[in-house]
Order: structure tokens, then sequence, then C-alpha cells
């Protein structure tokens, strides 16, 4: 059976402009149910990256309350939130953000040893998600001897690596060229689904949203689901 997985009731977040404030959100009701693949399209500047920092504990709502697995963000402190986020979230940004100091399995690796797995149960799980994504022979490449794509696909291994419930992703494909782009696109939307997971995801591409289950728009400060 579905279970809800993410709850936002009521959610409003502002940001001070000057002597006013500026509403992004506004009184957003919006539920993620487990197994879904969700995508959110929407104008620049319209607020989808705030939306998916407050949905993945970066970010604090001015108004409303947030609730994962049943449990209230906004009670939680900054340790707590970090290890929640260990392990029940998974990030994937445009700008993949790895370790420029470390291999493509060392950096799959890092979210696993924080959380406390044994290195060799991290690597053994590393090495099998960057098999899987046909990187196997990259294993001890740093990210400056990757292209862009690659170093997509290990982002997409170290959020799948402690296997959380949820997979964020914000514009996966927004700096890779087109057929880096329809690779990535595949790649994410069909691993998620072998792993079982949760995707939400902000996008401008029409093509990778179309493989979601359900899009929404962000207009209006407000989500709209699209038919």
């Amino acid at each position: 059976m579905t279970r809800e997985l993410l709850r936002f009731h009521a959610v409003t977040k502002t940001f001070a402009s000057g002597q006013s404030q500026l509403v992004i959100l506004e009184d957003l009701d919006f539920v993620l149910y487990s197994g879904t693949t969700v995508a959110i399209t929407g104008k620049s500047g319209s607020g989808k990256s705030t939306l998916l920092n407050i949905a993945g504990g970066l970010d604090k709502p001015s108004a409303g309350s947030i609730s994962f697995l049943g449990r209230e963000l906004g009670a939680l402190n900054d340790k707590e939130l970090s290890a929640f986020r260990n392990r029940h979230i998974g990030f994937v940004f445009q700008s993949h953000i790895l370790l420029d100091d470390f291999t493509a399995l060392e950096n799959v690796c890092v979210p696993a040893l924080i959380r406390g797995v044994r290195q060799s149960d991290a690597v053994k799980r590393a090495k099998e998600l960057l098999d899987r994504v046909g990187l196997s022979d990259r294993l001890q490449h740093r990210p400056q001897k990757l292209s862009g794509g690659e170093r997509q696909r290990v982002a997409i291994c170290r959020a799948l690596v402690n296997a959380p419930d949820l997979i964020i992703a914000d514009e996966p494909t927004g700096s890779l060229d087109e057929e880096s782009s329809s690779g990535i696109e595949i790649l994410l939307t069909d691993i998620v689904r072998e792993e079982g997971k949760t995707l939400l995801m902000v996008t401008h591409d029409t093509q990778l949203a179309s493989r979601c289950s359900t899009v929404y728009l962000l207009h209006n400060r407000t989500l709209q689901e699209m038919a």
C-alpha cells in the first residue's frame, strides 16, 4: 500500500526585499507518496528550488509545517536534521558538488561513512551502484577527469548509496549537453524505480518531466497538477 512520505501543510516562504517581504510560496498544501516520481516545472524565479530546499530540510518555511514519514521536521534540531537527511534523503543538484580531491568511488562512499556504515560495506555498495551506471572502469578517477555526464552519474550513485526514501533532484540535466542530458534522464528515473525509491524533481526539461508519474506547475506561489 502506498504510504504518505512527505506533507507540506499551509507552507509559506517569504524573503526580505528592501522594506517589504517577497512571497515565494503561499499557503501551499502538498502530499508526496512513496514510490512515486514527481516533477515540478515553472518559470525561473517561481520558487521551485526553494520548494525543494524546504522539502529536503535544507531550508525552513516562514509559516506552516513539513512532515516526513510522520515526523515534524521543524521539531528537529540541526544535528538531528542532518542525521535525518543523511538517512532518508539523497540529493542530486544541477552542479554535481563532488569533492575534487576524492575519487568517484570515495565520493559515493561519503554519505555511508558519515552514517557509520563499515567501510567495506560502503565500498561494496558504491561499487555496485557505479557498475549499474556504467562507471566500473572509472572508480579511481577524480571529478576533473570525468565528463559532465559521468560526474552526474557519480552524483546519482552518491544520492542512492544510503538507500534513502526520497531522491531530490534540482535541474539534474541543466548543465549537460543534449546527448549527456538524455542519458541522465533515462538513468535517473530508471534507477529510482529499480531501487523502489521516490523522486521529487525540479526541471525545465519537458521530456524529463514526462518520464515522471505526476507533473506539477509552480505558478502564483502554489502547485497546480498538470493533466
